[in-house]
């Protein structure tokens, strides 16, 4: 979807805004931000692992890596019957460049 003003020709991706906005919610999030940091810590963890140390339920861990993951903050590798969770390093920096050249607006 996309929206024109017409008046000045700016051509607003609505939709882009939106994953966009998706993205920043998945990170300034006090649990996400916790589940990072462990599996940063660790290098990698499984759910098992992290619901463990965090005192959390499974659906709970499962559910907050879900929203990591869709956001590509964390990636994933199966050995066996296991999924070790880790943190997408080149992700988190994207991200963090892009927060930072528009938190450097100023109107």
């Amino acid at each position: 979807m996309s929206v024109t003003l017409q008046e000045n020709g700016l051509d607003l991706q609505i939709i882009q805004l939106k994953k966009a906005a998706i993205i920043l919610r998945a990170i300034n999030h006090k649990l996400r931000q916790q589940m990072l940091s462990l599996m940063h810590q660790f290098e990698r963890l499984t759910v098992t692992e992290i619901y463990i140390k965090l005192r959390l339920e499974q659906s709970v861990t499962s559910q907050q890596l879900a929203i990591l993951r869709a956001a590509g903050f964390v990636v994933t590798k199966r050995e066996g019957k296991k999924i070790y969770y880790s943190v997408n390093y080149t992700r988190l920096e994207e991200v963090q460049m892009k927060a930072e050249e528009l938190a450097k607006y100023k109107p």
